[in-house]
């Protein structure tokens, strides 16, 4: 099927993951994307980290045994993997093979701000009661062009986090609440080329956009509940958002193209849980879903699709 309009317009490349029979992403919660495009799916199976080439051929994996639960991924264009894992509360850095870099946080251990676990979404994020620390449950990380690191601290915190190259605390912005500076669940962040740090503020059904000093700039609020953000070398901005659509803008905010379930029916649903969106270097479209957390369905291979440019 077709999604989109004018220069976006894509076609849905039925079963382009190549997972061996019987096995499933269960979520797709990072989606990143390297020089050759090659696709590295962080996902929450027993191989957290699988690498795809562009066709959907399997090349490698890994990451067996080290995470509590896969959050969010970001590639540096130096080839170095950030990732997040929320339930240890810890940023790891990877090289491309794997090999552990840096360890930012204090593992196990999660900052002091009254969130309560075993809630609904909704009641765990009115648990928080202030801001703190590094971390409670970070979900997402960007670097600035000076190499500054930073995270968003989001689903048992209401901060983002800038850290030096390596890893130490500069400072940190950001409460609980819907005001500007606010948050209630940033979920991921994007620096773009001016160094704006963009923050898919979830349960505000906004994207706030911040200089690198935490100087709240401007918001987006013709979304809802967007999980990730992402911006191409063309300062084209990509949304995924949990309602079940994918939106895209341009740099100012001017609505390009919207799709979701509008085609299909309730029982073969296109989205069922949009977490992440990336795009490769021929303008090709990659979502990742939670399936399972939030569906509550196991779509197998089909926890990530790709939409090709036409």
């Amino acid at each position: 099927m077709i999604y989109g309009s004018g220069e976006y317009t894509y076609e849905l490349v039925e079963h382009w993951a190549k997972l061996p029979e019987g096995e499933s992403f269960i979520d797709v919660v990072g989606i990143s994307i390297d020089g050759d495009d090659k696709v590295y799916v962080f996902n929450r199976s027993k191989r957290p980290m699988i690498v795809f080439d562009r066709s959907g051929n399997e090349l490698a994996s890994w990451g067996e045994g080290l995470f509590k639960r896969p959050h969010g991924s970001l590639m540096t264009t130096d080839g170095y993997i950030f990732l997040t894992d929320d339930y240890s509360h810890v940023v790891y850095k990877f090289d491309k093979q794997g090999n552990l870099f840096m360890t930012i946080g204090n593992k196990d251990q999660p900052s002091d701000t009254g969130h309560r676990w075993g809630l609904d979404i909704f009641e765990r994020i009115s648990s928080i009661k202030r801001s703190a620390e590094p971390f409670n449950m970070p979900t997402g990380v960007a670097i600035s062009s000076a190499g500054d690191v930073f995270v968003s601290d989001g689903y048992g915190n209401a901060r983002v986090h800038k850290f030096s190259a390596d890893g130490r605390l500069i400072l940190s912005w950001g409460d609980p609440g819907p005001g500007q500076g606010q948050f209630r669940l940033p979920h991921n962040i994007w620096i773009d080329k001016e160094d704006r740090v963009w923050i898919a503020d979830r349960e505000n059904s906004r994207v706030q956009i911040f200089d690198t000093e935490g100087k709240f700039l401007e918001q987006w609020t013709d979304l809802i509940r967007p999980t990730h953000v992402f911006i191409d070398d063309d300062n084209t901005v990509y949304i995924s958002e949990l309602c079940r659509r994918i939106s895209i803008f341009t740099i100012d905010g001017k609505l390009l193209a919207r799709w979701g379930n509008e085609a299909h029916k309730l029982d073969a649903p296109l989205l069922v849980g949009p977490h992440v969106i990336a795009v490769d270097s021929r303008g090709d479209l990659y979502v990742g879903e939670v399936a399972t957390a939030f569906g509550k369905v196991d779509r197998g291979a089909m926890t990530i699709q790709k939409f090709a440019r036409k």
